[in-house]
């Protein structure tokens, strides 16, 4: 996919302790993770200490984090992307193609598969990730909130195994 040269400069880089407020207030202000009821509290629960065992990545730019995205590595024959969220006063900017193209690259560079999950009323997401090449796996019915389901989604470069 070609970048978009749109989007405001940005870097990505590791999480550092000090980018927790930033995070959290993202999530906080943000869709699904209002609508499936996370709170602040819960956010604080999740960045107190930073996620261990996991690759965690923002984007930043002249005005700060802008995003957050976390990866577990060795999961299913590849990884699977956690969480990914951009501050909602830059959606559709590019900047959550331009990490989630970061974290392909690093996933793709050791693995075949990268795995994510979509909430099935996130219709502006389900779109995104099918636009980025994800195919909808099968729902996970009542995996979060009652009466929703989470839908795993795979983007692939190939069997885990040849013949």
């Amino acid at each position: 996919m070609q970048p978009d040269h749109s989007a405001p400069p940005a870097i990505i880089r590791e999480m550092r302790p000090e980018d927790r407020t930033a995070v959290i207030r993202i999530l906080i202000d943000s869709d699904p993770w209002k609508r499936l009821g996370f709170t602040a509290a819960d956010w604080n629960k999740i960045f107190s200490p930073l996620p261990q065992g996991r690759d965690t990545f923002v984007i930043e730019a002249q005005h700060g984090v802008l995003g957050i995205a976390i990866v577990r590595q060795k999961f299913l024959f590849g990884d699977y992307l956690e969480l990914l969220g951009i501050a909602p006063s830059v959606t559709g900017q590019g900047l959550g193609q331009r990490l989630l193209s970061h974290i392909e690259s690093l996933t793709f560079a050791r693995a075949t598969n990268l795995f994510a999950c979509v909430s099935d009323f996130n219709d502006g997401a389900r779109a995104f990730y099918r636009k980025q090449g994800y195919k909808e796996i099968g729902p996970m019915p009542n995996f979060l909130i009652p009466g929703y389901a989470e839908i795993l989604l795979r983007k692939t470069a190939g069997p885990a195994r040849e013949r």
